[in-house]
């Protein structure tokens, strides 16, 4: 039982959710792109190695500040798993990324550890600057540019779905870091959206996932399709919503952050669906 707990304790210092929402995101714009069996595996396990190190080593350099801040949610200020193993499986997960994408072509796998270099990046030294969003823009520009490139033959990705991509991160950015503005500024952390504030970083974090949304219904050639209309349309209700919801909230307001993962999923979908990625 000690075991399990542990393990679980280190999966939750992983930041489970942003995790699997990204990699099931990426795995369903996989299977829109056309991986199938091995390929769509080796696809969605490297995505997952990614975010699995990402935040990993997030927790890791996190530690103290989170233990001085009281966040008993944070499995290693809690005491239930040592900064060490934390850290120990960040370097586990980094180092599988670039194995696991050694059989989908040397672009691939370019693309893929150029994205989750930039990511550790933002662990660590940006997280604290007022450039806290760029390793979003180009790690999550890079995602989607990753499935593309994996493809036999290895096509270059389009624009427009590249700066989809680097739209929904950098609005990502913001939302995540809204409800730790508070603890964040108790010790110290001055990243982009503390610098802005909380008003400025929820009008950046709507503006840049409707500006995402847009970008996927008209970037492609052709007129845009209803089903991109209705995406553009759902994030215009679902945004208010989770801003709305998180204001309302007693607890930490994490409910603009789900909703960019509700937006994020529905463009994935709108993706998947069209075709228009094969």
């Amino acid at each position: 039982m000690a075991a399990m707990s542990r393990a679980l304790a280190l999966l939750r210092s992983a930041h489970p959710e942003p995790g699997a929402a990204v990699t099931l995101a990426i795995t369903l714009l996989a299977v829109g792109a056309g991986h199938r069996g091995s390929r769509l595996a080796l696809v969605a396990l490297t995505v997952a190695a990614s975010q699995l190190a990402v935040g990993w080593v997030n927790d890791r350099l996190d530690a103290e500040r989170d233990r001085r801040a009281g966040r008993r949610d944070k499995p290693v200020a809690a005491g239930a798993v040592s900064p060490r193993a934390v850290g120990a499986a960040g370097i586990g997960a980094a180092v599988a990324v670039p194995l696991l994408a050694f059989d989908l072509g040397l672009p691939a796998l370019l693309a893929i550890s150029v994205a989750t270099v930039f990511a550790l990046l933002y662990d660590w030294p940006l997280k604290n600057t007022a450039f806290s969003v760029v390793p979003y823009l180009i790690a999550f520009g890079l995602l989607p540019a990753f499935v593309v490139l994996a493809r036999p033959g290895h096509p270059a990705p389009p624009a427009w779905l590249v700066a989809a991509g680097a739209l929904l991160g950098g609005g990502a950015h913001f939302a995540n870091v809204l409800p730790d503005l508070d603890d964040d500024a108790a010790t110290g952390v001055r990243g982009l959206p503390h610098r802005i504030g909380a008003a400025g970083s929820q009008l950046a974090a709507a503006g840049l996932l409707l500006g995402a949304t847009l970008t996927l219904v008209l970037g492609p050639p052709g007129p845009p399709s209803w089903t991109g209309l209705a995406a553009c349309a759902a994030a215009v209700v679902v945004l208010p919503l989770g801003w709305y919801a998180a204001r309302r909230a007693d607890g930490r307001p994490v409910a603009l952050f789900r909703a960019v993962i509700v937006v994020a999923l529905i463009d994935v979908l709108l993706l998947v669906f069209s075709g228009r990625l094969t």
